[in-house]
């Protein structure tokens, strides 16, 4: 049973006390056991408008240098699915490709594409920027599996071809950071192999 939209506090007003230090061990718990569901094993119900408003809210409050907003979303669910399926079959490279691509987006009840807006900026880097469109990736999937949904984040090729980007409404200077595909798993996911932090840490 996902929850429902008025379960989440509402965001604070600007200048607002806002301390992030919140002892919880769900969360905890949440993040020790996070585990993206394959996206052949999605089926409905997806969020609905009023949850999907309180997701990309959540989404939205990951660091960001010099307060940029460097990213967008573009929800992608109904009949908008085959249609942004039809708009990448259309640049795809054969009937084949065509046929998959047609396909992408039917997987999954709900898809969250986010596209980073980085540009060059006279003080904030564009790897910075990068690197926040990421963070908004991260934060929609863990909102989504605390709402009681399962998640994937994937890429693919059309994240790195620029008439898929045309395609599918980019600017030119725009990317894909990733389509979040969500939904109710019908299958729950088992635990795969994890890179090995200990091995990935050092100190001076």
């Amino acid at each position: 049973m996902s929850l429902s939209p008025t379960a989440v506090p509402p965001a604070p007003l600007e200048d607002e006390p806002c301390n992030a230090m919140l002892e919880s061990a769900e969360t905890l718990t949440l993040l020790a056991r996070r585990r993206s569901t394959k996206v052949v094993h999605f089926t409905t119900p997806g969020p609905t408008p009023e949850q999907a408003d309180v997701l990309l809210r959540l989404a939205a409050r990951a660091p960001d240098h010099g307060k940029l907003g460097p990213w967008r979303f573009v929800v992608i669910e109904g009949e908008g699915r085959a249609r942004a399926g039809e708009a990448l079959a259309g640049v795809s490279a054969d009937a084949q490709s065509a046929a998959i691509a047609r396909e992408t987006f039917m997987r999954a009840p709900f898809c969250v594409m986010v596209v980073s807006t980085a540009a060059p900026h006279a003080k904030i880097p564009e790897w910075e920027q990068c690197l926040s469109a990421g963070a908004v990736c991260q934060n929609l999937l863990i909102a989504a599996h605390a709402m009681g949904f399962g998640g994937c984040w994937l890429t693919g090729w059309a994240c790195y071809d620029a008439r898929a980007r045309t395609a599918l409404g980019l600017a030119d200077h725009e990317r894909i950071a990733g389509f979040i595909h969500l939904g109710a798993p019908t299958e729950i996911p088992t635990e795969r192999v994890r890179a090995d932090w200990r091995q990935r840490m050092t100190r001076f």
